[in-house]
């Protein structure tokens, strides 16, 4: 199949919902509620942890960064997704593409940096509690988040400029619900062994490194809150950690599923539907999950709302 030229090719027609079509306003009604409420959750998150003095801690510093990460990539990948399908075509121009692939995953790249950082302050707070504001500072807060930022551009920056540097061949459907890696090595007639070797060796860093590190956090933090003689101390360490490790588990599983495996030669409805699960489902269930039985942000939600 000949190759076009990148100066050639204006656009890619995303083929996310082509056997779908008597579904699509079922389908964004979905979306659009989805969207509002991890746009609402994740904003309130954000807010309650600027104006609420009770949680000026750095774990909720974490979680407010993690919230704007929900935020930032939902709306790199939702709006359009409810665009295409008002309309009958579904297509996004070459550079529009180029821009999303980039910021969403820098954006998915911060998140799994972002997690391990979460871990390592569940930590110190359990297994190290008396040295948990020397060690977990707010400049060392600042340097972490502002560490996980930087690696997640980074790996983004450099997955973008491989995977358009390939040529592709005469069709330009890419057979996702948005740009990504995956389908669009599918399309490239180039060789695409330096992509696949990317996705595998900067996934050590990016997220089997981080993934090992929040084993071993919670290693020692399931260690430690086994020897606590008081049941209340246990469940309220248990408490502060199953939040984050269920996120990790919905965030990491599907990730991996996506990026850290050989790219399938076939169409595979599961492919399409498991990167929906973090770029849609996690960043709505994210602030629910964490707030759900956390008492501080009840009394936080309470206090702004004048209840008390």
């Amino acid at each position: 199949m000949e190759a076009i030229n990148q100066s050639e090719l204006t656009e890619f027609i995303i083929l996310g919902f082509k056997n779908l079509q008597e579904g699509h306003f079922l389908l964004f009604t979905g979306f659009l509620i989805t969207y509002v409420f991890t746009m609402m959750w994740n904003s309130c998150i954000i807010i309650l942890a600027m104006v609420d003095l009770r949680l000026r801690t750095p774990m909720y510093f974490f979680l407010s960064n993690l919230s704007f990460l929900d935020i930032c990539y939902t709306t790199s990948t939702i709006p359009q997704m409810l665009a295409h399908l008002l309309s009958e075509k579904s297509s996004i121009t070459y550079m529009g593409c180029v821009l999303q692939l980039y910021f969403f995953f820098a954006f998915v790249g911060t998140e799994c940096l972002l997690l391990a950082v979460m871990a390592f302050d569940r930590y110190v707070a359990i297994c190290n509690p008396l040295r948990y504001s020397l060690i977990v500072s707010r400049n060392i807060c600042l340097q972490l988040v502002i560490t996980c930022w930087v690696g997640g551009f980074l790996n983004s920056t450099l997955h973008t400029v491989c995977a358009f540097r390939l040529p592709f061949c005469g069709d330009n459907e890419l057979d996702a619900f948005y740009c990504d890696i995956p389908p669009l090595l599918k399309l490239s007639c180039g060789d695409i062994s330096l992509n696949q070797m990317l996705l595998v060796f900067i996934g050590l860093f990016i997220a089997w490194t981080p993934f090992f590190c929040i084993v071993v956090s919670y290693v020692y933090i399931i260690s430690t809150v086994l020897k606590m003689t008081s049941t209340e101390s246990r469940q309220k360490a248990f408490s502060t950690c199953s939040s984050h490790l269920t996120v990790v588990l919905l965030y990491y599983g599907s990730c991996i599923f996506t990026y850290l495996r050989p790219i399938p030669t076939e169409s595979s409805l599961n492919a399409k539907l498991i990167p929906l699960m973090y770029s849609i489902l996690t960043p709505l269930l994210n602030p629910i999950i964490y707030t759900l039985r956390n008492k501080d942000v009840k009394k936080a939600w309470q206090h702004l709302l004048g209840l008390i």
